[in-house]
């Protein structure tokens, strides 16, 4: 299996999610949406994580995650402007070299995308994306001339991470499905992940309490079965991944938290 998309695959993983084609829901344009509010602080301008990726036993390279605050307000309202950056090294890097970078600016009160960027190379090949969110009519326009009619506080692939973060799993029962519609390379997608219950895991050298999940895949796409994949986040407000790993079609994927600075919480590491 050639190796495209290889950062993008491991933020997928990261942000313990996969891609499974299902009906959509039914998007009601003649009214205007009241634009929601979500109570919660897993999050704050001024947070950075940072992950090693690993593909098989190589170590392939790096991604970084980082929220920063948006001097202007979009609609009356503050944004994040959140930066995430992945590239291979070392060996890799020589005979597949990735650069990639993608940036959400999105809303804080209600953790929803206003814009959306995408630059990838990988390999030389290339992607270029500029979408704007216009979340009051249920339209999205992806720069090139095309609108698209989306349900409700659709995320893109990046703010669908942090959307992750800000649900309350507290209550979470073993098996139990959580649904996120993003709108994907001009597609409307449900980024599915089941909740596998409570562990304890040790990351770069550290233990922290976690909790597991397993993303609800599409067989065959990357992954040969839905089990292939699992993913560890703290067990804090945080909610930070800390471990993604699993079986590709060829070889496997892992990639860890390296470092985790300007958390709005105290962290599940266990001293």
């Amino acid at each position: 299996m050639k190796p495209k998309n290889l950062i993008l695959t491991a933020f997928v993983a990261l942000a313990f999610f996969s891609f499974t084609k299902q009906d959509v829901p039914q998007v009601a344009t003649e009214e205007i949406p009241t634009l929601r509010k979500i109570n919660h602080n897993a999050f704050k301008a001024g947070e950075q994580l940072e992950y090693r990726l690993h593909y098989g036993v190589i170590n392939a390279g790096t991604a970084k995650l980082e929220v920063k605050k948006l001097d202007q307000k979009i609609a009356g309202r503050e944004i994040y402007h959140i930066v995430g950056s992945g590239k291979t090294k070392g060996a890799f890097d020589w005979f597949f070299k990735v650069r990639d970078r993608y940036e959400t600016f999105l809303d804080v009160d209600g953790v929803f995308p206003w814009a959306f960027k995408r630059d990838v190379n990988e390999g030389g090949y290339k992607i270029k994306q500029n979408y704007k969110f216009a979340q009051t009519k249920n339209k999205v326009d992806n720069g090139e001339g095309k609108s698209f009619e989306t349900p409700n506080g659709i995320q893109d692939m990046l703010s669908a991470f942090y959307y992750a973060r800000a649900i309350d799993y507290s209550n979470a029962k073993v098996g139990e499905v959580f649904t996120i519609w993003s709108f994907v390379d001009d597609e409307i997608w449900p980024l599915r992940i089941r909740y596998l219950g409570k562990d304890e895991i040790k990351v770069s050298g550290d233990r922290y309490k976690a909790l597991k999940f397993c993303p609800v895949v599409q067989e065959g796409r990357l992954f040969e079965n839905e089990d292939d994949v699992a993913v560890w986040i703290s067990d804090d407000k945080n909610k930070i991944p800390l471990l993604a790993q699993g079986k590709v079609l060829i070889g496997s994927v892992k990639m860890e938290l390296t470092k985790a600075s300007g958390l709005a919480n105290p962290s599940a590491r266990i001293d």
